[in-house]
């Protein structure tokens, strides 16, 4: 298995690192948590979309096979390898793929962190798709507004060391207590954005926590897992899905009453955003405080004292909107 694994990553990376015009003045590589996420197709979209804009920007858009910071680490030294110009990733542990990183950055090889960051040692910048205090509170209040006495909820997030959820989940925490007293976290439980994984852990908390009212996942993967969960187990109208969704692949989930509504911001301005980026810090641009940097049509950031920046506040989908958006990401 473990030889299969490999040979699956490797088979990725060469993929990836083949694709594109040869001819490139500039190589950047988009790396996500893994292939095959909705989330980061849509990501790569804006990417490509940046690329043409700017023009000679090659894009090589990996990941690992499963959301682990091992297959992230042996996709980087492969770009180290190949000497790409840029490497914009968004990581699965914020630590672990420090070492790596700095060795990129000590090849002349520009890093930047995008939707789930990295320890400020391992990036020269990182993009925030929206203000994590704020992205904290939007998926609680996206369940207590539908809760008008109260009740239990639990969350359903990615993987325990994603820097981004474990940021949001920290802010939700903090809010409950003065802005939705009557709202009570049950617990906390990781599918790792894998299907299968986010499905039992779904099941689990549904089977453990019989006064559920609503299940938070803060992750595409996640919350179409929990909602078909409760779709199948005939649960529509006693326990809502919501956090963070794809409207395209979430829209049937709201059709049926399974979800109340969800939130995201757009991934496509978000692979976009971090495109503009790296391409400025390729150029010689300078990343340090207050510096402001163009983010193309989606406007611009100023980046705080440890190098950081938030694209866009979250946009909420429900049955009035949901159509729309669905066809679009």
């Amino acid at each position: 298995m473990k030889f299969l694994h490999k040979l699956a990553i490797s088979t990725a990376i060469a993929a990836a690192l083949m694709a594109g015009p040869a001819s490139a003045a500039e190589r950047i590589a988009l790396v996500v948590k893994s292939l095959g996420n909705g989330f980061f197709d849509a990501a790569a979209k804006g990417a490509e979309e940046a690329a043409k804009e700017i023009g000679d920007i090659e894009i090589i858009y990996t990941g690992p096979t499963s959301a682990t910071a091992e297959g992230q680490i042996e996709i980087i030294n492969s770009l180290i390898a190949q000497q790409v110009d840029a490497i914009a990733i968004s990581a699965n542990d914020p630590d672990a793929l420090v070492p790596v990183l700095k060795k990129a950055m000590d090849r002349g090889i520009k890093v930047i962190s995008w939707d789930s960051g990295v320890a400020k040692d391992g990036r020269l910048l990182h993009l925030n798709p929206s203000d994590t205090k704020l992205i904290g509170e939007t998926i609680i209040k996206l369940a207590a507004d539908h809760l008008p006495e109260g009740g239990e909820v639990a969350i359903l997030s990615a993987s325990s060391t994603a820097t981004n959820q474990n940021a949001w989940i920290e802010a939700a925490k903090e809010v409950l207590p003065t802005k939705f007293p009557k709202i009570k976290l049950a617990a906390v439980v990781y599918g790792d954005d894998d299907s299968v994984k986010s499905t039992n852990e779904a099941k689990g908390l549904i089977s453990s926590y019989p006064d559920l009212k609503a299940i938070i996942a803060p992750t595409t993967v996640g919350v179409v897992a929990a909602a078909q969960v409760v779709t199948d187990q005939k649960l529509i109208g006693k326990i809502n899905v919501t956090g963070l969704a794809l409207p395209s692949e979430f829209k049937k989930f709201i059709d049926n009453g399974a979800s109340e509504g969800v939130a995201l911001w757009n991934p496509i301005d978000l692979g976009y955003s971090a495109v503009y980026l790296s391409d400025q810090l390729v150029k010689g641009k300078a990343a340090e405080p207050g510096a402001t940097f163009s983010i193309g049509k989606v406007g611009s950031i100023t980046l705080d004292d440890t190098n950081a920046a938030a694209m866009a506040a979250p946009y909420q989908f429900d049955k009035s909107n949901i159509e729309k958006f669905s066809k679009i990401y």
